[in-house]
């Protein structure tokens, strides 16, 4: 008899951005005469930089050749970009990566929900909380979260770490050991990010517990302070505890492009001592058929002197509208977060208001779009968080609506 997987059953509700996107589409609908501005969802507004559309261009004019046409890509992604990668985010960094470490994708977003498949479902996970919901539901779906509690908001077989303002949103260690853990630095949603020793303690400790770290990078380009690292092999033995998620849709604009990879090392094992890499080139190669040479053209176009430039300069544009929210905020007596090293502001919510109740209040009298702080995790009730991504006249119209409050 055919039966669905009990597994996605136990999903409560829809994806959060789902929900999020029904309330923001039936108020429109009601309301035809107001201009809704979102900071809700990360994705950017401004256009993919000249150096990059560039070697689209020509990526797409190779197609219309015999002798430059491409067909399916290598499993590992070509090695022109895996180059180019090896080179200027690790290497240059005084990292130790080698290119057929790298596995070049369609985004860190498939990675993150897929790399879970390599380890057993015995594996007990930990995740900051709050967490980007995409780590707990891809555990969900591969049967190693146990039961949902409606009251705690918590799955039992999933070892929260709570980050709020008390402990500097990073994580204590957990009482109990997980097998994986979740970090991402710099965070989404909280906007924070992990100094070099907070990190390496973190290191530290999974190379002495025999866990693995799945650390997600997505944000690194948006780093600027002094001593927060832009990838977790800047640490000491990373290389034997941790699989790294970078994505090139925040840093060069490709939310609509689709590109990113991660990073296994060959020295990365588990108890039995088989090498995850293998596991993971298996995976890659049986379930993924390579992302397309037009994308990874425009990859390797990031990493040009031109692409460079425009890149930071994309980055600092965002930037921008994250220190014109935070001020703003703090302006009005909110207690802010985020903002620094990373294209999140994170706030508490007014008056202990609950995060959902903020939403629909923000969206019924300012027309603004944001997200509750509680659709990342139980630790995120009474917060809320608001994106950079917008372009500068919507941020600077959100703000003084949000200030009419």
């Amino acid at each position: 008899m055919l039966k669905a997987n009990q597994n996605y059953l136990k999903l409560p509700g829809s994806y959060l951005f789902s929900t999020i996107a029904k309330k923001v589409a039936a108020y429109k609908e009601a309301n035809p005469d107001r201009t809704v501005i979102s900071l809700g969802i990360g994705d950017v507004t401004q256009p993919i930089s000249p150096a990059i559309i560039k070697s689209l261009h020509d990526a797409v004019d190779d197609m219309s050749s015999k002798e430059t046409f491409k067909g399916y890509a290598p499993d590992l992604g070509y090695d022109f970009l895996r180059k180019a990668i090896s080179e200027n985010d690790y290497k240059k960094r005084g990292c130790d990566i080698a290119e057929d470490e790298i596995f070049v994708s369609d985004g860190a977003k498939s990675d993150s929900g897929n790399i879970q498949e390599i380890f057993s479902e015995s594996c007990k996970i930990a995740v900051c909380d709050p967490v980007y919901p995409v780590y707990v539901d891809s555990n969900v779906m591969a049967g190693r979260t146990g039961t949902y509690d409606n009251g705690t908001e918590q799955w039992s077989d999933v070892i929260y770490m709570p980050c709020t303002a008390d402990n500097d949103f990073v994580p204590d260690f957990p009482k109990e050991t997980p097998d994986i853990i979740y970090i991402c630095s710099p965070n989404n949603p909280t906007g924070t990010a992990m100094k070099k020793d907070a990190l390496q303690k973190w290191v530290d400790y999974a190379n002495e517990h025999g866990s693995v770290i799945i650390y997600d990078a997505a944000y690194e380009a948006y780093i600027s302070e002094e001593g927060v690292p832009h990838s977790i092999y800047e640490c000491s033995g990373a290389r034997t505890c941790a699989i790294e998620i970078h994505s090139f849709s925040k840093n060069a604009g490709f939310t609509g492009v689709r590109l990113g990879y991660t990073v296994v090392p060959k020295e990365l094992k588990d108890a039995d001592g088989v090498a995850l890499h293998g596991l993971w080139a298996r995976r890659h190669g049986t379930k993924f058929n390579g992302a397309p040479y037009i994308q990874q053209k425009a990859g390797a176009a990031v990493y040009t002197p031109e692409g460079q430039r425009e890149v930071k300069e994309l980055v600092s544009y965002y930037m921008e509208n994250a220190k014109t929210v935070k001020d703003a905020l703090k302006a009005q007596g909110y207690a802010v977060y985020g903002g620094v090293n990373a294209p999140y502001i994170w706030l508490r919510t007014p008056e202990g208001m609950k995060s959902w109740d903020f939403f629909d209040m923000l969206l019924e009298k300012a027309s603004v779009v944001g997200t509750p702080g509680s659709g990342f995790g139980p630790s995120g009730e009474g917060y809320f968080r608001l994106t950079a991504f917008g372009s500068h006249e919507n941020t600077a119209e959100a703000v003084r609506r949000i200030k009419e409050l």
